[in-house]
């Protein structure tokens, strides 16, 4: 009776796996245990020349994919959660999405992204929440700087992610508390020796350069993100292109008169109108940034996702695709953003309405995309100059992190024609 009972549970099992053509990858709270290497799997499956279908709003944006013995396999290795289906379950998830009456849509992932990280060498994976996440996610990526930039290596690569840098020349405004500090010193010498290596007579007039091959990147095609200071520097040093606003102990002369009045935001990004801090001593930018100015205890302190129609704003869409619409917090040396300095051009992913403030932003240039998130690491609330990295094996389902990995896929979607 024991054999007879354990044949027919052998029996089910192979007719339920014969039975199954589809795999689903579900990206809700309940279900998925490692939201992150989900889109780990979801890239690998790229890689092997296989098309995955992003279900949008459907499950937290689950992932689907003919099934195979070796996608079983490899989800099981990453510890990532799937489910066997049908071909009528799979028809029947599909045809509840395509209701008009669903705020749904599936999105076909045709190619894996080649990946470009601009980063200083000796960094490690964990200074920087994208490497950080990827590493953890096993997407694989390269890293470039000033050299590759300016010698056009963009040119081979979908997606470009811009580390926590500084385009205007002043170091991360990091001088007050660190210009005495070993790291802060070397960092200073490597800079103006790779400036000059590089044919220019300043950091700030090698950084405006870089900036400027970034532009071209996107306006080219290229999909550009930025986290922290990377973001309302680099629309910083675009506005200033032809002004000096480094002070002497940055670079050794004089900032030109009156700079303020004839900033250009015609050639930024995303900000407009600000007001750059002159005072060297101050750990701030400009006035985009809001982070000395918000008065929100670390206990309440979140960010609320926006909501955009599957079917008509499939972009916004795939970058919002979570298992919450609600984000805790983090800061950096650029936070947030203040909603008067952003163009109106410019999506707002994601805000706090009570604060009047944006964290997560998005707009076109040219063919390109860009998307600016503030802060520094979403699991590390106040992240320090030396500080340990974050452990994502602590955090495999954090809703921070996969928006970034949002991004990270979204130039792999086919493109769709708009519905008239």
């Amino acid at each position: 009776m024991q054999r007879k009972f354990i044949f027919l549970v052998f029996f089910f099992c192979l007719f339920t796996k014969s039975y199954a053509s589809y795999i689903l990858i579900p990206m809700d709270a309940k279900t998925q245990e490692n939201h992150l290497k989900a889109y780990g799997i979801t890239y690998w499956l790229l890689e092997q020349k296989q098309n995955v279908q992003w279900l949008l709003n459907y499950r937290g944006g689950a992932f689907l994919v003919p099934s195979s013995e070796r996608t079983e396999r490899e989800c099981l290795i990453r510890g990532v959660t799937y489910e066997l289906i049908s071909d009528s379950k799979t028809a029947q998830i599909l045809q509840e999405m395509s209701s008009p009456s669903k705020n749904m849509d599936a999105i076909v992932l045709e190619k894996a992204p080649k990946i470009a990280v601009y980063s200083p060498s000796g960094k490690q994976p964990w200074d920087d929440a994208v490497t950080l996440v990827l590493t953890y996610a096993e997407i694989p990526y390269d890293v470039v700087y000033d050299t590759e930039v300016l010698n056009d290596a963009l040119l081979l690569y979908d997606w470009l992610h811009l580390h926590h840098e500084d385009f205007t020349g002043q170091y991360g405004k990091f001088y007050r508390a660190y210009r005495n500090a070993a790291w802060y010193i070397e960092q200073q010498n490597n800079a103006e020796a790779l400036a000059k290596e590089l044919g220019y007579a300043k950091v700030s007039e090698a950084k405006l350069a870089v900036a400027q091959k970034i532009k071209a990147y996107v306006l080219g095609g290229g999909f550009m993100f930025a986290m922290c200071s990377a973001t309302d520097s680099f629309d910083i040093a675009l506005a200033a292109e032809k002004l000096d606003i480094c002070e002497p102990m940055f670079d050794g002369d004089g900032t030109t008169p009156n700079y303020q009045s004839q900033l250009d935001f015609s050639n930024t990004f995303a900000f407009k109108e600000f007001i750059i801090e002159r005072d060297p001593n101050v750990y701030e930018f400009s006035s985009i940034d809001q982070t000395n100015v918000r008065k929100i205890p670390k206990e309440s302190d979140y960010f609320t996702l926006m909501e955009y129609s599957a079917k008509w704003d499939p972009i916004p869409t795939m970058l919002n695709q979570n298992h919450t619409a609600l984000v805790k917090g983090f800061m950096g040396q650029t936070t947030t953003y203040g909603r008067t300095q952003i163009k109106s051009n410019v999506l707002i992913l994601g805000e706090n309405k009570l604060n009047n403030e944006a964290r997560y932003i998005h707009g076109i240039k040219g063919k390109g995309f860009f998307t600016f998130y503030g802060g520094h690491d979403p699991e590390d609330y106040t992240h320090r100059v030396g500080d340990p990295k974050t452990e994502l094996e602590l955090h495999p389902t954090s809703p921070g992190y996969r928006l970034i990995l949002n991004n990270v896929l979204f130039p792999a979607a086919k493109k769709k024609k708009r519905k008239t």
